[in-house]
């Protein structure tokens, strides 16, 4: 199973010029291999890309994405990887968003279809990217 990153559905949604190709294609080579979901995070960082609920999730339905929810152990997680990131000299404003998910596609064994490793490497090695 996929978690898919925002960037990914952000690239679709404003089919952006240099990415979306790109993304629309991983989404339906990563369909091949089971399924494909996002989590709540993913759900709001995605949906600024409309202006409407209805118009959000239309889209949404187009996909057949999975909709999962984080278990409390990927909450756990979230917190040690950002605690490792500020005790590393980390600017607190950083969002913690990149944390939930790459903990949570690592407490549930998820692939992560990104176009932004970087953190994730680092913070979440276990966890398998599908990246450019």
């Amino acid at each position: 199973m996929t978690l898919v990153d925002a960037n990914i559905l952000i690239d679709l949604f404003t089919n952006d010029p240099e990415w979306s190709d790109w993304s629309e294609a991983q989404l339906i080579e990563q369909s091949r291999y089971g399924l494909i979901g996002m989590n709540p995070i993913i759900y709001a960082e995605a949906s600024i890309a409309y202006r409407t609920e209805s118009a959000y999730t239309a889209a949404l339905d187009q996909l057949g994405l999975a909709r999962w929810e984080m278990p409390d152990s990927a909450g756990f997680r979230a917190g040690k990887a950002y605690l490792e990131y500020r005790r590393s000299g980390g600017e607190r404003t950083l969002p913690l968003p990149d944390f939930y998910i790459g903990a949570h596609a690592e407490v549930s064994q998820l692939r992560l279809l990104t176009r932004d490793p970087r953190r994730f490497r680092h913070y979440f090695p276990k966890v398998e990217l599908i990246t450019p």
